[in-house]
């Protein structure tokens, strides 16, 4: 079946339907950690835009699979310098004092993944049409600048003040500055005859009547601010108050800073550069209230101040103990905003959120996580657990904004609370239309980080997104298509989701020059429900492109290197741009030589491999690689011959003897008794390898279908092959059946499920459009008969192998 849709501007999408997927199963928590990015200005025109597109849908080839990107996996701290700027001229020198500099600081950011329901894709006959094409490439001046306004209106509408923590208890008054607090409007006339007066003065002010001038033209009206900062005679104030400003006592000089944040004062004009300085020196003689009204005011200015909350930190670590619960909370929300985690204080700071954890209100929790999160704290998972038991009772009296707060720190620790996760799904899908488009992608984004899959808040987030689609951001979209892919999960409005956030995508293509990784996150999604935008796969595939990645903070070869060759199993007629060969020949070393140290060595695949060559007669039979070195996992390959025989195929172990050795396994009834009614003992250490616990998971008994077949014959002859059952000679067989041999774990499932995540989805779907038989050794199963006999597992990879079902599959 093909399909052409025709829409202006909008890319070509090539979609592979699926055949349904095998049983889908629990995975492993997922780390990740988000900042908040500034995006940039959005520019008129995007590279090899044009003014029509087709959107193909081609015909399927396997089933679906999803994956993790490492932009998502893995995050790195980026370094971000910001260096004040110099006096404006009205100022001249008086302000640029050589202890008066602005000092650099360092911001990280991170992020995360989750799975969706197994269900069964058939092709589509229909598709819905296609949102309306985004801006032309070429806009009049007028056009543009309206689009820049909208964005910058959607960009802020779709934000929440981190403060409201604040308005939950009055002692927060003398700890934080209240921009919105109502004051007494100054007349203009008033404002006048006080900068008169400064001019007439100015060199005999005494700090108390500096002090006062500030707080009375703090009171003129918002829309004067920026006129009087521009004003001759208020740069002459400032200048009166550099000059006295060691006479000035603290709480004056508190209140001269606290009317630089109801006058919007520029973080980097140079009065500030002295009152950091003077604030700093003073510090150790000020209170613990005056020290965080000082910080929440450099956070209302947006001033960066690392000596500044040095010092506070240093203060604080030797006064612990007089910390009361407010000055806690406000220090943890400083710490948030500074971006900065004392280590020294890491240990004192979970010994405060269980001394205080019944006491918080529920947006004093949300505060903490908040804090935590934005600062990279590490907590431990005692803490986050009690923190979560504690939300878990109450999040229907929580706002969302701080339960997304908590759902941002869960992510990052990577904690499995199950009772939360189902709580969750009760209380926010109604929200959801309330809810703006960040807090709805942290909601997406926690749920695939943890690979927790709740159709209920998954649907009413695609049913909500397309009416706020032009609220995204570029990450926004990205981690929108991310988490949709990772859970596999294609909503009831597929056509109007998919379309509409890839449109947007297109619209944002100017900012993924600056954020690659959001386009190959975003891209990576889509791969993994079988969505191949064709034109924004050549763009990101591009030689221009491919560099800037190299400029990114993390690491995106291996994201590049799975996108191009999935397009190229996946998508056959497609003809744009791919990584060069010699490219994907480096990535293909580096993740081989990773395998081979952290992936081939696990117990449970070299047990499996082991056996198997017992199983089929030596080293020969059996190959553990990597099949698709993209995918980033083993397989164990095995080969048969048209009649159910093995076939020797690996070269690395070239064939001594044509015939298998005997391995002494009989079928005999006392073993067929064991195994039928015997149960599996508890798990084996390695299931817990590398995922969060799940205590919801019951202990899967023995497997013992395998030994219902009365035609299975274990144990060989002498001298000749291992005998398949009888009813495989009889199936019509291809030349030779390729299996793949796939010895997975839970960190391939969703949590406390059966679904299989995206990306290993989208590898066996690959598989089978390469010719392979997948045959699965599910955890549930493989597990527990690594602590069984050699007899019991040696009978289970025998029925694995020569299941008759794989050979009527393959033909």
């Amino acid at each position: 079946m093909a399909t052409v849709l025709i829409c202006r501007r909008f890319p070509r999408l090539s979609r592979v339907t699926t055949f349904s997927t095998a049983a889908k199963c629990k995975a492993e928590g997922g780390s990740s950690k988000s900042n908040q990015i500034k995006e940039e200005d959005p520019e008129t025109a995007s590279s090899r835009t044009e003014s029509a597109a087709t959107i193909q849908l081609l015909n399927p080839l396997g089933y679906r699979v999803s994956y993790n990107p490492s932009a998502y996996a893995k995050s790195r701290a980026a370094s971000q310098q910001h260096t004040a700027g110099t006096s404006d001229q009205a100022l001249g020198d008086a302000f640029t004092s050589p202890d008066a500099t602005q000092v650099q600081h360092s911001v990280g950011a991170t992020s995360s993944q989750a799975l969706p329901p197994i269900k069964n894709a058939l092709p589509k006959q229909k598709s819905t049409p296609l949102p309306k094409p985004s801006i032309p490439t070429h806009l009049s001046a007028a056009q543009t600048k309206e689009e820049a306004e909208k964005e910058k209106a959607e960009m802020h509408d779709s934000k929440e003040d981190p403060r409201v923590f604040q308005k939950g208890r009055p002692e927060y008054r003398s700890l934080s500055c209240d921009k919105s607090e109502p004051v007494e409007t100054l007349p203009l006339e008033e404002g006048d005859a006080i900068l008169h007066s400064v001019a007439l003065s100015k060199d005999h002010q005494s700090p108390g009547a500096i002090t006062d001038y500030f707080r009375k033209l703090s009171r003129l009206p918002a829309e004067q601010h920026a006129e009087l900062l521009s004003k001759p005679r208020f740069n002459m104030l400032c200048r009166c108050a550099v000059k006295n400003i060691r006479l000035f006592s603290t709480s004056d000089l508190i209140d001269v800073l606290k009317a630089c944040v109801h006058l919007a004062v520029p973080p980097t004009h140079p009065m500030l550069n002295a009152c950091e300085s003077e604030f700093c020196r003073r510090a150790w003689d000020m209170n613990l209230d005056q020290l965080l009204l000082v910080a929440d005011c450099w956070r209302c200015l947006e001033r960066n101040v690392p000596s500044y909350l040095s010092i506070l930190f240093s203060y604080v670590n030797m006064h612990w103990k007089d910390l009361t619960l407010p000055q806690f909370v406000q220090l943890i929300y400083i710490i948030g905003e500074g971006r900065r985690s004392p280590a020294d204080l890491t240990q004192k700071v979970e010994s405060m959120i269980l001394k205080y954890m019944d006491s918080f209100t529920l947006e004093e929790v949300g505060a903490i996580c908040l804090g935590l999160f934005k600062s990279v704290s590490g907590i431990s998972d005692h803490v986050m657990r009690k923190i979560a038991d504690r939300v878990s009772l109450q999040m229907e009296d929580m706002s969302t904004y701080a339960l997304v707060n908590v759902l941002k720190m869960l992510r990052y620790t990577r904690i499995d609370h199950l009772p939360l996760l189902k709580e969750l799904g009760k209380v926010i899908p109604t929200r959801i239309p309330a809810v703006n488009i960040q807090g709805i992608m942290h909601i997406t984004l926690s749920c695939s980080a943890l690979h927790y899959f709740d159709e209920g808040i998954m649907t009413a987030v695609a049913m909500a997104l397309p009416s706020k689609v032009t609220y995204c951001r570029s990450k926004d979209a990205a981690k929108f298509l991310w988490s949709f892919g990772c859970l596999d999960y294609e909503p009831p409005n597929e056509e109007e989701f998919y379309s509409s956030l890839i449109e947007q995508l297109h619209r944002k293509l100017h900012e993924f020059k600056k954020f690659p990784e959001h386009l190959l996150t975003g891209l990576l999604g889509l791969a993994f429900v079988k969505r191949f935008p064709e034109e924004l796969i050549d763009f990101a595939l591009r030689e221009e492109f491919v560099r800037k990645t190299r400029s990114s903070k993390y690491e995106l070869k291996k994201d590049l290197f799975t996108l191009s060759k999935s397009v190229e199993i996946e998508c056959p007629s497609y003809q744009g741009s791919l990584l060069p060969p010699q490219l994907c020949q480096e990535i293909t070393e580096m993740v081989l030589n990773f395998a081979e140290q952290e992936i081939y060595v696990r117990p449970e695949i070299v047990e499996a491999s082991s056996l198997l060559e017992s199983v089929l007669g030596g080293p020969e039979y059996v190959k553990n690689h990597m099949i698709l070195p993209h995918a980033r996992s083993s397989d164990l390959e095995v080969h048969l011959a048209m009649d159910g025989r093995p076939i020797p195929f690996n070269s690395q172990n070239p064939v001594v003897d044509m015939k298998l050795k005997d391995i002494g396994v009989s079928l005999t009834d006392d073993l067929m008794t064991q195994l039928i009614k015997g149960k599996a003992s508890s798990q084996s250490p390695v299931e817990t390898e590398n995922e969060a616990g799940d205590p919801s998971q019951e202990e899967p008994q023995t497997p013992h279908a395998f030994l219902t077949d009365a035609g299975l014959q274990v144990e060989p002859k002498s001298g000749r092959w291992f005998e398949p059952p009888h009813s495989l000679a009889l199936v019509q067989q291809p030349q030779r059946v390729k299996l793949a041999l796939q010895v997975s774990n839970r960190n391939h499932y969703c949590y406390s499920s059966k679904r299989l995540l995206g990306l290993h989805c989208l590898k066996r779907r690959q598989l089978q459009q390469l010719g392979y038989v997948v045959v699965e050794l599910p955890f549930w199963e493989w597990f527990p008969l690594l602590k069984r006999t050699r007899l019991e597992k040696l009978s289970y990879l025998h029925y694995k192998v020569f299941n008759p079902a794989l050979l009527s599959r393959a033909a």
